[in-house]
């Protein structure tokens, strides 16, 4: 059985797709880590063998710069050279979303202007923390519009656990009705099931309200119950991507049951990567075994896993790679 994943990536080896994120964007847009060395400089070459793995892996786009790729430890001048580096790399074969959250109102418009002229397909805003009320969220991605201007899309990330930023599902739709660049919600309020239902629930009742995409982060340890729940798709780093691009497409085709059985088999490893601050460190080894990158070394100051933790890993992996196996 063809995939659509499948189907749009043969395309794309036809020809290159230059796109923008949009309404309709869905599918796995995987949140690429960015590699380092042991001294702490961005490490190129696996960030080219990173790039070909995840597309290999049959992704529908590519996001980079997001809080799990260290983007908070960089200085704009070095964050925009890597974006453009991996947008040369990419070279059109998925789109590309590139997290420019920062407190300075200048800089994130520095980042997002450059990157869209390198090509990528839109950018992603996390809300700078100590925004209190709705009506401080609503004026600061107002003023955040006007910097950017009408003509780059925006993935608005829902992420209080990390900005303890709050915001409603009636604050979220204001924006969406007064600002047409927005187009796509990030979501990863947890709980945040309720909320997913109830932005697709306004769409739906009001006709006046635009239906926005949703994808999904949190390591995509909820993943089934907010594809059942009408997510487009999921927006995270988990370091088996193909699995998240094979639970979506079976929903996507209507087979639940399947995409259950899958995530079922990964899930204490989704479950593990999901550590709070740790999970960074797990990911980044996890994808060095697998051959993405040639260092799992966060950045300074960033998780290390010592010798326990590499042997419940390798136990984990082990266990994985059988599940695996029964299932297919």
């Amino acid at each position: 059985m063809k995939t659509w994943w499948a189907e749009r990536k043969k395309v794309t080896e036809i020809e290159n797709v230059s796109e923008r994120i949009s309404e309709l964007t869905k599918g796995v847009y995987i949140i690429s880590a960015t590699p380092f060395d042991d001294n702490g400089g961005i490490d190129y070459t696996s960030a080219d063998t990173l790039v070909e793995f995840y597309i290999n892996s049959g992704v529908a786009g590519m996001t980079i710069l997001g809080m799990m790729g260290e983007a908070s430890k960089m200085a704009v001048e070095e964050a925009d050279g890597f974006a453009r580096h991996m947008l040369k790399q990419v070279d059109n074969r998925v789109p590309v979303i590139v997290g420019i959250s920062d407190p300075g109102t200048n800089n994130l418009a520095y980042l997002a202007k450059s990157s869209m002229d390198a090509g990528a397909a839109g950018v992603m805003i996390a809300p700078i923390s100590g925004l209190k009320t709705e009506e401080a969220i609503y004026n600061y991605f107002a003023q955040v519009f006007e910097a950017l201007g009408p003509d780059i899309p925006v993935c608005y990330q829902d992420y209080p656990q990390t900005t303890n930023v709050f915001i409603s599902v009636d604050c979220f739709n204001r924006l969406v009705r007064d600002f047409d660049q927005l187009v796509m919600f990030k979501h990863e309020d947890c709980p945040g099931l309720g909320k997913l239902t109830r932005i697709r629930q306004s769409a739906e009742q009001d006709d006046s309200l635009r239906r926005v995409s949703i994808l999904v982060g949190n390591g995509g340890i909820y993943l089934p119950e907010e594809l059942a729940r009408g997510a487009d798709g999921a927006m995270t780093g988990f370091a088996y991507p193909e699995m998240l691009v094979e639970v979506v497409d079976l929903f996507a085709s209507s087979n639940s049951e399947r995409a259950q059985d899958i995530f079922d088999a990964y899930l204490p490893m989704v479950r593990y990567e999901q550590q709070p601050g740790y999970g960074l460190a797990v990911r980044k080894e996890v994808l060095r075994r697998r051959g993405a990158i040639a260092n799992s070394a966060t950045r300074a100051p960033g998780p290390k896993l010592s010798q326990v933790d590499h042997e419940e890993l390798s136990r984990l992996l082990a266990r994985l790679d059988r599940r695996v196996k029964e299932i297919s």
